[in-house]
């Protein structure tokens, strides 16, 4: 079994036990293997011990590696989406993790209509109010729900945050908590419910699934340590 394998196991029985605490189904919970800087070859040991779906949040990386790897994959950008980069993204990613502005949610729904795409989004919500990082403020994205929700092509399934850095994993347990309730007032307002949240990452995924998350973005802690670190990263 390779190191990428076991891993995984590691993970997942974290996942089984957090779903536990929480009394949540496993099923609940989505595991999205981040695997910037790795190679194809990482990704496809993750593939064989049965991880199907992936984070990438570079495209010109992304894009070669996911041309090499087999079709059945399924694939989920997690950076930052630049405007001039949204065709290409939207061409590769079933799923988009970080529309961070009505104005950007406006202009990717022009062109997947152009493309003919129905894709999935999260709306990133700046939880903290960091000015480091991109984000609806939270009264903001109360204001513009309704348009957004009312975009022909954007599927808009959920909330996704990065809360602010801190010294323990249970440091991020408000900011977390702070997603799930904005969540849920957004669905008391709208009358939409948004089944998904995605949030926590390698050093939080636990308490995340307590509070919430559907989805949980881990990359170091199945393919092992990056060459840099790269403050705000979503893996």
């Amino acid at each position: 079994m390779s190191e990428i394998a076991e891993n995984l196991g590691e993970i997942r029985a974290r996942i089984a036990s957090a779903c536990g605490r929480a009394g949540r189904e496993l099923s609940a919970v989505e595991l999205i293997a981040v695997s910037k800087t790795f190679p194809a070859d990482a990704v496809r040991d993750a593939h064989e011990a049965g991880q199907q779906i992936f984070g990438e949040s570079r495209l010109q990386e992304a894009a070669p590696k996911i041309e090499l790897l087999p079709e059945s994959l399924h694939w989920h950008f997690i950076g930052r989406v630049q405007r001039n980069k949204v065709r290409r993204i939207l061409s590769l990613f079933e799923v988009v993790h970080a529309v961070d502005s009505a104005r950007l949610a406006r202009y990717a729904d022009e062109v997947a209509r152009e493309l003919g795409l129905f894709p999935k989004v999260f709306l990133q919500v700046n939880v903290g109010g960091e000015a480091s990082k991109g984000g609806f403020e939270p009264d903001v994205l109360r204001a513009e729900i309704d348009s957004l929700l009312s975009l022909e092509r954007l599927e808009v399934i959920g909330l996704m945050c990065i809360p602010p850095a801190g010294p323990d994993a249970e440091s991020a347990r408000p900011w977390f908590e702070a997603l799930r309730e904005l969540r849920d007032r957004l669905a008391g307002e709208s009358g939409v419910v948004l089944p998904f949240l995605s949030m926590g990452m390698s050093g939080d995924f636990e308490v995340a699934i307590e509070e919430g998350a559907t989805h949980v973005r881990v990359g170091s802690a199945i393919f092992g340590k990056r060459a840099y670190r790269v403050d705000g990263e979503l893996g």
